[in-house]
């Protein structure tokens, strides 16, 4: 059991003349939670469509869970439990309804003792006979996140799960997420909010296809050889005018009344933006590199493969 949960090499998937995911290799350990980001478009999803199964590489190899995913997608479905960018669960059935519709497709034993458990588990059992269509977004995700667990899956393959959720919402499943994966759980899950990225064990990030970069944010956001400072005072308007375009600024960033600005030479970023602090009279000092930097620069520096 030490080997990784998922393990794959050179994935390659085309659509016509469009190679949306090129030549993809990453490993997730078991008990990890990995993100994977990367902007829309990139691939993320195609990627996890062809680890669990439901679409088939045009090249690379691999295995998840143990099984070949070119020749044992029947066995890793049953030991996966995938939730979809979207809400596909039927919205004139009660939350308890479409349990029962999971458990029947999944041929669960003892159907109705497992659907009251994960009601009971997930903290749904006091609104089990709620349509899904009246549900609120944090609902629906729970909702949804329990359909994915009732089995017991061994691995937990998330896309953007909480997308137009609230903030308290958002950190009740990801409390939860961690507590699945202190028991044992295996858990990948696509998102572009980067406070949730931070909170992953490691990180892969894919752009138009390609996977750019991977492992914990501290060795991604360091990889990536950025400098940062920080620009605060009443004039940062006129701050980040005279900025754009200046040597050494790659990025400006507003926030409130400060200005983040990001390049990659550093030596030349701390000329630039002391010479603009003295002539603005706003203060200027070293700031952390933020993840959101490097996803920045990361898209910046990448190919569009669809253009």
């Amino acid at each position: 059991m030490n080997d990784p949960a998922i393990a794959v090499e050179g994935l390659t998937k085309r659509f016509g003349s469009k190679t949306v995911v090129d030549d993809v290799s990453l490993s997730v350990a078991r008990g990890e939670i990995a993100g994977f980001l990367g902007p829309n478009g990139s691939g993320k999803t195609t990627t996890i469509r062809m680890m669990c199964g439901l679409l088939t590489p045009d090249a690379g190899r691999g295995r998840v869970l143990g099984h070949d995913i070119l020749t044992e997608g029947r066995a890793i479905k049953l030991r996966v439990g995938y939730m979809t960018q979207r809400f596909s669960f039927y919205e004139d059935l009660t939350i308890e309804e479409n349990l029962d519709f999971v458990a029947g497709l999944y041929g669960l034993r003892n159907r109705r003792r497992v659907v009251m458990e994960t009601l009971e588990d997930l903290g749904l059992a006091t609104r089990r006979h709620q349509l899904a269509g009246a549900l609120s977004g944090g609902w629906k995700q729970r909702l949804a996140l329990a359909a994915c667990l009732m089995h017991r899956p061994d691995l937990l393959l998330l896309d953007e799960p909480t997308a137009g959720v609230d903030p308290k919402a958002r950190r009740e499943f990801w409390d939860e997420i961690h507590a699945r994966a202190a028991d044992g759980l295996t858990v990948l899950v696509s998102t572009h909010y980067m406070d949730e990225a931070e909170r992953c064990h490691r990180i892969n990030y894919i752009a138009y296809g390609k996977l750019v970069a991977s492992g914990t944010v501290a060795e991604v956001v360091r990889n990536a050889g950025l400098t940062t400072m920080l620009v605060t005072g009443a004039r940062t308007a006129e701050a980040a005018a005279r900025l754009k375009g200046a040597p050494g600024v790659e990025q400006i960033a507003p926030f409130g009344n400060t200005l983040h600005v990001v390049g990659r030479d550093g030596a030349a970023l701390g000329r630039t933006v002391a010479d603009v602090a003295a002539g603005t009279g706003t203060h200027a000092e070293p700031a952390e590199t933020s993840l959101e930097d490097v996803f920045i620069r990361l898209m910046g520096t990448s190919e569009d493969n669809m253009r």
